[in-house]
Parts: C-alpha cells; sequence; structure tokens
C-alpha cells in the first residue's frame, strides 16, 4: 500500500511555474531526461568499475524511447544506476538537491521559464511541460526492490513497491491532448538528432512490431576532429554537459600531448550562474578515463576561481578503477590542471583583444575570475593582466594594469588604488582630491576580493601597489588661498583629538585635500576602513581594528574659521558641534556608520537653516 504524499511548498509553487507557463520548446522535456538518463549510465559504468559484479546481465548500456500513439504515452528508459525509495524522495520531491527555491524566486521575474529550467537544476520536473501524470518506475544497482513513483504534479506523488527485472529506470509520460506529437516517430527522430546525437549511449528508438533503431552516432563529441564538428553540435553538447540553455561565450577543444595525454572540451557560458558565490558550489568539469565518466567532484581538476568552466577532461593516462578520494592527490590532476588553466588564460588573453566582447565575460565571471590573483601563485601576473578596473580616468570604460601603467606621469612609479562599496561614493571620496588636481590615475576598487589581492600582488611589472594612504609621492602643489594660523590650528587639532579619542587615534593636518574640510584613514600597513567594515559584516573578529586619522584640510574656510574661534570661549559649544557634524561627514565619504544620526540630522538642519535666514 502506498500513501499519497504532499509536495513541499516550493516544488508545488516550481510545478505550477513549469505546468500553466506557456512557451514553444516543449522538446526540451525530452533532452532534458535524455541527459538525465546519460548521467544514470555514466555513474553505473564508473561503479562498475569498482565492483564488477554490480552490473552483471544488464547489457549494453543504453536509452530506450518508446512512444504509444494509442496510449497517447512515451516512455523513456534506461540501464543505468537506477533509485531505490530513498532516492526518490530525494531526488524527485524535495528541494534538497533541485535547487527549486533558487528556480521559484528567479522564475517570478522571468519571462522565459525555459532559461531557467537547466540552469537550477530540475530537469526532470520538464515532463510536466506535457504530461498530466508520469510515473517512475526504477531499480537501483545492488538492490532487488524496485519502487514506482506516481504523480500528476499538482496534488503530490505516491511512492509504492514495484518490480523492475533488470536495474535502471524507466519514466513514462501521459501525455496531455496537446502533446500528441511527441508519439510521433519522425517528430522524436528529429528531436533526438537535433539536440542529443552527442550522448555517449546508444539512443534506441522502440518502433514496436517493426523494431528498434538507434537514432544518434553514440560517440564521445571530444573525440572527433574539430573540423567535423558543427557550432550546434558544439552547442548542443554545451546545453548537455551544463544543463544551460544559453550560447556559450566561449569554447576550447585541445588535444595536449607529451608527458601526460587528454583532451579538453571546455566552455564559458554566457551568462553567470545564480549559485557563482555560494560557498559549497563546486567546479563543473567531469573527469573521464578514455571516454569513461568518472567523476564530475575532482575538485583538484580546476581551481576554485575558474568555477564557472564547464566541460569535460578525458585522459587515457589514469587508471580506470581510481577512486575519487585518490584522485584529489594524484599528480597527473595536478598536471591536467596546470596545462588546462595554461590554455584557458591563453585563450582569454586572445579574446581581450576585442574590449566589447570581454566585457560580456567580465561583467558575468570578473569578480569571481580576480579570485586568481589572491589564490594562484604562479599564474598571479597573468590572471592580472587579465583583470580590468575601473579608475579615476574614465567614467564608463574599464582599463588593465598595462594601460595604467602606459598612461603614468613622468616621475610616477607606483601604481595607486582606493578600495570602497561602489564607485559612485568613491569618486567622490576625499583621498582622491590631491591626486585630481595632479592628474594622477587611481584604481576604484569595489569588489570585496580586491582588499585581498592587493596583499599578495605588491608589485607589477616594476610597479609598486599601493593604497592611496601609503602614497610616497609629493602630493604638495602651489596653494593661493589663505591657510588656517599655524597656532590656531594646533590648537583645533588638539581639541578635536581629544574630543574624539574614543573614535579616532589621531587628528593631523593635510596638504591632500582640496575641496573637502576633512576625510578618514588609518595609519599606513594597517587594515583598510573597507576591510574592516567587510570584517564586520561578516561577523568577522576585529581584535586588530585600524586606528583611525581624522585629516583636516588647513585651506578650507570652515577649518580657519574653526581655528580662528578657538580663542573665543562663547563659541566653543558651536565649534564641539561643527566638529562632531565633520567627523561624520567624514565617515559618510568612508562609507562608515555614523556615531549619533539624530544629533546629525537636528544640527544639519539647524546649521542649514542659519545660512539660508542671512
Amino acid at each position: 500500500m502506498s500513501r499519497k504524499q504532499k509536495f513541499k511548498t516550493e516544488v508545488s509553487k516550481l510545478l505550477d511555474i513549469v505546468i500553466n507557463s506557456l512557451y514553444s520548446e516543449k522538446y526540451i522535456f525530452l533532452r532534458e531526461l535524455i541527459s538525465n538518463a546519460s548521467d544514470a549510465c555514466d555513474k553505473l559504468r564508473y561503479y562498475s568499475l569498482m565492483n564488477p559484479g554490480i552490473a552483471k546481465d544488464n547489457g549494453e548500456f543504453k536509452i530506450v524511447i518508446k512512444p504509444n500513439a494509442e496510449e497517447n504515452t512515451l516512455t523513456i528508459s534506461d540501464n543505468g544506476i537506477g533509485m531505490n525509495k530513498e532516492d526518490l524522495i530525494n531526488h524527485l520531491s524535495t528541494i534538497a538537491k533541485s535547487g527549486t527555491a533558487d528556480f521559484v524566486n528567479n522564475a517570478k521575474d522571468n519571462g522565459s521559464v525555459v532559461d531557467l529550467i537547466g540552469k537550477f537544476g530540475v530537469g526532470f520536473y520538464s515532463a510536466f511541460m506535457v504530461a498530466n501524470k508520469v510515473e517512475v518506475t526504477t531499480r537501483r544497482a545492488g538492490e532487488e526492490q524496485a519502487y514506482k513513483w506516481i504523480s500528476d504534479g499538482i496534488d503530490g506523488y505516491e511512492i509504492e513497491e514495484s518490480s523492475r527485472e533488470k536495474i535502471g529506470t524507466d519514466i513514462k509520460l501521459y501525455l496531455k491532448d496537446d502533446a500528441k506529437d511527441f508519439t510521433d516517430t519522425i517528430y522524436l527522430r528529429h528531436i533526438i538528432r537535433t539536440y542529443s546525437d552527442h550522448i555517449n549511449y546508444p539512443i534506441v528508438l522502440d518502433l514496436g512490431k517493426a523494431g528498434e533503431e538507434t537514432v544518434n552516432t553514440g560517440s564521445a563529441l571530444w573525440t572527433k576532429n574539430k573540423a567535423d564538428i558543427t557550432e550546434e553540435q558544439y552547442n548542443e553538447f554545451y546545453h548537455h554537459i551544463s544543463r544551460n540553455f544559453d550560447t556559450p561565450w566561449m569554447k576550447l577543444h585541445f588535444k595536449a600531448e607529451g608527458s601526460i595525454e587528454y583532451t579538453g572540451l571546455l566552455f564559458i557560458p554566457s551568462e553567470a550562474p545564480y549559485d557563482l558565490f555560494q560557498p559549497d558550489r563546486q567546479q563543473s568539469l567531469k573527469l573521464y578515463v578514455n571516454r569513461v565518466f568518472i567523476s564530475d567532484k575532482v575538485d583538484d581538476l580546476m581551481p576554485a576561481y575558474l568555477r564557472f568552466v564547464k566541460g569535460i577532461i578525458d585522459s587515457a593516462d589514469l587508471p580506470l578503477n581510481i577512486s575519487r578520494e585518490m584522485l584529489q592527490q594524484n599528480a597527473l590532476i595536478a598536471k591536467i590542471r596546470t596545462g588546462t588553466v595554461s590554455r584557458i588564460l591563453k585563450e582569454l588573453k586572445k579574446r581581450a583583444e576585442d574590449y566589447n566582447d570581454y566585457m560580456k565575460f567580465w561583467k558575468n565571471f570578473g569578480m569571481a575570475f580576480k579570485e586568481g590573483i589572491y589564490e594562484d601563485p604562479a599564474n598571479r601576473v597573468e590572471i592580472a593582466e587579465l583583470s580590468r578596473f575601473y579608475s579615476t580616468n574614465s567614467t564608463e570604460k574599464l582599463t588593465s594594469l598595462d594601460e595604467y601603467i602606459s598612461r603614468v606621469h613622468e616621475g610616477q612609479t607606483t601604481i595607486y588604488y582606493i578600495t570602497g562599496d561602489d564607485i559612485p561614493t568613491l569618486r567622490n571620496n576625499p583621498q582622491l582630491e590631491a591626486f585630481k588636481e595632479k592628474g594622477i590615475e587611481v584604481l576604484l576598487l569595489t569588489d570585496p576580493i580586491d582588499e585581498f589581492w592587493v596583499q599578495t600582488l605588491t608589485n607589477f611589472k616594476g610597479y609598486p601597489i599601493k593604497h592611496v594612504s601609503q602614497a610616497d609621492i609629493d602630493l604638495k602643489f602651489e596653494r593661493k588661498e589663505p591657510r588656517a594660523d599655524e597656532g590656531s590650528l594646533k590648537k583645533l587639532t588638539d581639541f578635536m583629538a581629544d574630543l574624539f579619542k574614543d573614535e579616532v587615534g589621531k587628528v593631523a593636518a593635510t596638504e591632500k585635500l582640496t575641496k573637502s574640510p576633512v576625510s578618514l584613514t588609518v595609519e599606513n600597513g594597517q587594515m583598510s576602513i573597507h576591510l574592516e567594515r567587510l570584517m564586520r559584516n561578516h561577523q568577522q573578529q576585529t581584535a586588530f581594528a585600524s586606528s583611525r586619522i581624522l585629516e583636516v584640510n588647513p585651506y578650507h574656510p570652515l577649518i580657519i574659521k574653526l581655528a580662528d574661534s578657538m580663542f573665543e570661549k562663547d563659541e566653543r559649544k558651536t565649534v564641539e558641534e561643527v566638529c562632531r557634524l565633520l567627523l561624520d561627514q567624514a565617515k559618510i565619504s568612508e562609507g562608515e556608520a555614523i556615531s549619533d544620526s539624530s544629533f546629525f540630522s537636528e544640527k544639519l538642519s539647524d546649521y542649514i537653516l542659519r545660512g539660508w535666514n542671512k
């Protein structure tokens, strides 16, 4: 006996979106289910290497498509790894493996649900686009008991004990009235040959009394000569391995020969995956040995900063019976990784010659790619060469470090940068005023990883890389405006230092400001204000918090006024209030929270009104 179970809320929402969304590409369900069947065969093929008897008498791996026009049903069968009851619950009935919660959230505002199906790994659910009932009969390798999963995609699902002579899975679709075309063998042949021809197992069309027909070529695409592969075939292979539906931005098909031989077919998507920055996201390469799928969880095969690269690596030099654990420490894997990364970087260098084209890549993956400057010492300089940054030189076009160097002024021997939360705020940061006055370009860095790679790449092609607060050049320039009296200024800075002793470590006059009365910085060599804020936001310890320096512009009329007022006792309260407003102003410029927002709002309004009434 079976008891009907309700879908989790997220799955119900997902199925409602899939079932009720109208679009023309309904054939997608077939290539999704064929891809799932291919994965099941891959897994059993690998497990049978470890346990030779596990697939005994199971026959040649294949995928069978059986249409029945009289019943208006379509069955997709495979003799792969199969599922048990727990697998059916985890993979078909909950969000544990499917990512449906993210799918639902992203599908709400997306006009093309089809673009999201593969991206969020919920391809099985696409069956409900064409079926009003789905039955999954399956038996897992190594187990005797088979199970049947039944659902209409609306009221939940049932799981009951069943029977299946051999291991594998049958997915039977009871087609909707408007999906009868999927029992037409001519139409099915067209879909399979167009979208699944690259599948590495025979896709067999069951023609009933007329027998069986293998529809696809059934050969591994990456083993073919590049000249014999069409762009459409490459794209469909990309769709198969990535479960995405975009056109890849870049493909790289190569054969490495020498001390170790391997073939690679790699792709960079044209769209960033939703989980690019999720901590538990793994790299997306599949490892084959002599066309036998081994694993898609070999973390050492591709560095984390290239985790967006999709594709396969096939080597004849690795042993077929190697375990996943042994793969992680295998020296050949390290060599494959080194050679593969080198090829990717070289190809990116070629594509970077077209600025507009390269920006498509950078917009999607630049933030992840820059992690390599920090993580990959062997390729650090090359990754830095391929990185792009905003700077004070341009309001729109990003620059490379090489381009920055080509524009340095005579006598400038350092690359300068500043970090912060966003470009508009950084452009108006008071610390840049003297650099602008001198015409010195400054990189504007806003990604969290920027705080870390600058700690490892401290020199680029002979040019030290330094924060603007560590500038070791003379930023003084001829000033014609009046300057605060030195004695009065000293009294003011001493007063401010005592007033803000709990918030800043030092108050000092500076020659670096031109328009702003004050700015906030840190001692040379200490953690930047932006990095400290990032650490706080991620609930990291800040035991080594930086000591703040409040810099004062002695040429600013407000500072001159404050300095002159230091000798007038009846102005002391006003001086204190204005000084507090100036500290808050400096904090705001740095993206920091102010200490007392009520005081700031009240006094700012008060002083604006006074000025207005004069």
